[in-house]
């Protein structure tokens, strides 16, 4: 599974991905590529996709129906991206199993992040989109602080810490980057990582 990273408080949100993917070919055997797992959907909202590829079309195809929508508040934006994405997984899953038995490497998730303008004490707020009961059913959980996935409990207290104290984005950026560093040097990290911000400015893309 691809490395991903989110945390948040008052002063916005920074998030991290490690941009590799696996697929399986015709003979079952298992191709690793580069996939682009950040998606900005307005503004001032980002969906982060884990697990199979397929999820990157699911967020598009969620940001074009968000557009026509012209929602922008992630707490509107939270109730329409569950619904629409547990029918767009639902198809994929039912589409995948008529060739292929269930195997995680199908399983998909997502954290939408974004502002919301319905609550000045807490402006930004993270969502886990996941298979919380049963394949290939979506459910969803409010995120306090930091996240992680795969989960890295030690550097999650570390940004938990950060965010309930609220450091600057920069300072999280920096932790979250070392982080992620850290996990390269393991050799548990080995695709290319992507970084954003969301804040009163909006969403901001930290790659050249």
């Amino acid at each position: 599974m691809s490395q991903i990273i989110v945390s948040q408080n008052a002063h916005g949100i920074v998030l991290a991905s490690e941009n590799r993917a696996i697929q399986l070919d015709e003979n079952g055997n298992e191709i690793s590529f580069q996939i682009n797992r950040l998606l900005p959907l307005t503004s001032h909202c980002a969906l982060l996709i884990s697990g199979s590829a397929e999820g990157r079309d699911m967020g598009s195809a969620l940001k074009n129906f968000l557009a026509g929508e012209k929602l922008s508040d992630v707490q509107d934006i939270y109730g329409t991206a569950l619904a629409y994405l547990s029918t767009e997984y639902e198809r994929f899953m039912r589409k995948k199993c008529e060739l292929l038995p269930i195997d995680p490497i199908h399983q998909v998730s997502f954290i939408l992040s974004g502002k919301t303008d319905k609550d000045r004490n807490m402006p930004f707020r993270l969502y886990y989109i996941w298979t919380k009961k049963k394949l290939p059913l979506l459910d969803g959980d409010e995120i306090s602080h930091a996240f992680s996935l795969p989960r890295r409990m030690g550097l999650e207290f570390q940004l938990n810490k950060m965010c309930k104290e609220n450091a600057p984005l920069k300072e999280i950026l920096k932790k979250m980057a070392d982080g992620m560093e850290q996990l390269k040097w393991k050799g548990e990290v080995s695709g290319p990582v992507s970084f954003a911000t969301i804040s009163q400015e909006g969403f901001q893309s930290l790659n050249p």
